[in-house]
């Protein structure tokens, strides 16, 4: 096999490198995975997050074949394609024990090597051990890109308390906010409103079925009760980390209702909650951040039973030397949706 591998390395939004490193050498307990397909996340692209650590590989969302095995791995085969989730909990803290998988100390320590957006990645023995699943036949490998973010997606809705014949409102049509449409129909919610300020993304969101599609500069809360039989709505779900959107939040959710923060501001920023009027009001307001193991295997069987349509949010797919240009769409977040770098891609 070959000693060296092309990666795109991360030093910032603007500046994605296509380097060589030596080929991962495995452990007894490891594996190494061909990287088939790798999604680039909207977090791929948090800068002010991302840059600190910088230069470094980054993706998340992967989906390949093993192509080797240590010696002490019984479970999987070369050939065998598989999803491999980044971060893996304990199963045993005191937090796990209480389904608060995704602030388990150890899945925020864990990781594969060196990032989905290389040739080849080494799974750690842990990661083996509880992070490894494997592709039903049905499941293509750039639909394998989607198990990680669409499972955040459930779980976060799950927090959240969705049932059929509520109203949803989604602050945000990029790649989480039309996950966060497409599992919200399939659950049987009765309306589906979503927002953003980018037109092309509000065309895509009313073609995958969205009752209306807001323009977010125009004034939201009156929007919504126009679209919404005079009401506001019962789970208002914010998918971008502009301020603003959590603004506009404060003023959507119905009484009774709950605000689901699926994505973060930046450091140090406050929202300035009108506590008196939510307590009175009973309104919630929750964060939802990861996946764990029983949401990953629910998105798997989801997407192979075709229930969510994934394939349908793909708008981009590149090779590993395109990886500047795909982070260069994800981030204007104009044109492109789902972008997936194919490493192997010629």
């Amino acid at each position: 096999m070959q000693k060296n591998m092309r990666v795109a390395m991360y030093y910032n939004n603007r500046d994605v490198r296509i380097e060589e490193m030596p080929l991962p050498e495995i452990g007894a307990e490891e594996l190494l995975v061909k990287v088939i397909a790798s999604g680039i996340c909207g977090s791929d692209v948090m800068e002010w997050y991302r840059v600190k650590k910088a230069p470094l590989v980054l993706g998340h969302e992967i989906s390949g074949e093993i192509v080797k095995l240590g010696e002490k791995v019984k479970d999987y085969k070369i050939g065998d394609r598989v999803f491999v989730s980044h971060h893996v909990p304990c199963n045993t803290c005191r937090y796990c024990l209480n389904g608060n998988h995704t602030v388990c100390q150890t899945l925020h320590t864990t990781n594969y090597y060196p990032g989905g957006f290389a040739e080849y990645i080494r799974v750690p023995g842990l990661n083996v051990d509880r992070g490894v699943f494997l592709l039903p036949e049905e499941m293509s490998f750039e639909e394998g890109t989607f198990i990680e973010p669409l499972a955040c997606v459930l779980r976060s809705q799950k927090m959240a308390g969705l049932k059929p014949g509520q109203s949803v409102l989604i602050l945000g049509a990029g790649i989480s906010g039309l996950l966060h449409l497409l599992t919200g129909r399939s659950l049987g919610v009765t309306k589906v409103i979503i927002t953003d300020i980018n037109e092309s993304r509000l065309k895509i969101a009313k073609e995958l079925s969205a009752d209306a599609a807001i323009n977010a500069k125009e004034n939201l809360a009156d929007c919504l009760r126009e679209a919404n039989d005079g009401r506001l709505a019962d789970l208002v779900i914010v998918c971008t980390s502009a301020l603003p959107a959590f603004l506009q939040a404060l003023k959507c959710v119905d009484r009774a209702g709950t605000i689901l923060c699926f994505a973060a501001t930046e450091p140090g920023v406050d929202l300035p909650v009108p506590v008196n009027d939510f307590w009175r009001q009973s309104i919630k307001i929750l964060h939802s951040y990861g996946a764990g193991p029983v949401d990953i295997t629910e998105a798997i069987e989801l997407i192979r039973a075709k229930v969510i349509a994934v394939s349908k949010l793909i708008t981009h797919r590149l090779s590993l030397s395109e990886a500047a240009l795909g982070f260069k769409l994800v981030a204007e977040a104009k044109e492109a949706v789902k972008v997936i770098i194919e490493p192997h891609k010629s």
